[in-house]
């Protein structure tokens, strides 16, 4: 199996990465959306992470992107500048291979290297697998949210998951 490689996102691989999102958008609760991503709102979304200096980076194997993850604010007003909120999607042929980890550990790596205080994820309290993913690598439930999510006609708790590096 080739080998993968993490690297920060480019504009190249918006298309790459909203097939990932908008598949999980289109059959997963992992996404609390139901409008699929346009390119054009993919590409926004990549600049606009970039330019504020936001982490966004790819998995990739064998020259295809077959995850990505970034951070941003975690909430708008300036006492929460230190703290950002994740996501991590990996496409669904790749689960169970590791992409995960090393996309988290990269992101975490990166966050403390910006002196981010804390990292928080929001994470939907039936995903087993991401819950795990983020124990192993130091974040901790710091809050539930029964039933405020609706998608597939079902109610949605969300878990907050939480890492401080300072």
């Amino acid at each position: 199996m080739n080998a993968i490689a993490i690297r920060p996102a480019m504009p190249a691989d918006t298309e790459a990465m909203r097939a990932i999102l908008n598949e999980e958008i289109r059959t997963g609760v992992n996404v609390w959306h139901e409008i699929e991503r346009t390119p054009d709102g993919m590409r926004d979304w990549l600049a606009e992470r970039v330019e504020a200096g936001m982490a966004v980076t790819v998995a990739e194997r064998a020259g295809a992107v077959i995850g990505y993850a970034g951070y941003g604010p975690f909430r708008p007003h300036s006492g929460y500048a230190l703290t950002v909120e994740h996501s991590l999607y990996v496409h669904p042929g790749h689960r169970g291979q590791g992409i995960g980890t090393a996309l988290l550990g990269d992101l975490c790596e990166r966050a403390a290297a910006a002196k981010l205080h804390a990292m928080i994820g929001g994470i939907e309290a039936e995903n087993a697998a991401s819950i795990a993913l983020h124990h192993r690598h130091g974040f901790a439930e710091t809050g539930r949210l029964p039933e405020v999510g609706r998608k597939f006609d079902r109610w949605l708790t969300l878990i907050f998951m939480q890492r401080n590096f300072t």
